[in-house]
């Protein structure tokens, strides 16, 4: 296994910018673009290589990885007094829970065309 292989690289479509966007998130900042997928997950690739030699020459640890990685599904999320009573009430006012509440806003912000207004009560 080659350092490389421990970092999340992504190739995704960017209709503001009208072609593929690659990065690699943990690893460094920016990455490449261009009109073909696979063209830009090769140079995407040779990106994180050249990466990982510029850390190993100046003898510094790479950063933590970010392929393979398992989460929990549990964070703690600090928000202030005023935010949290906000979000309170108006889970209350939809009649969820805080956590569900919080939960099904965030998935409808990350993820707006996948979702709709009501979430399956599935998901609550």
């Amino acid at each position: 296994m080659k350092d490389s292989d421990k970092y999340l690289k992504i190739v995704e479509w960017s209709e503001k910018d009208k072609c593929y966007i690659g990065a690699c998130p943990g690893l460094l900042y920016g990455g490449c673009h261009g009109d073909n997928e696979t063209e830009v997950y090769k140079e995407l690739c040779e990106i994180v290589e050249e990466n990982i030699a510029l850390y190993k020459t100046d003898h510094k640890a790479l950063p933590p990885e970010t392929a393979g990685k398992e989460y929990s599904g549990k964070f703690l999320l600090r928000t202030g007094a005023e935010l949290h009573k906000a979000l309170s009430i108006c889970a209350i006012q939809a009649g969820e829970s805080l956590n569900n509440f919080c939960t099904n806003t965030l998935k409808r912000a990350i993820f707006p065309s996948k979702h709709s207004k009501k979430l399956s009560k599935r998901s609550r």
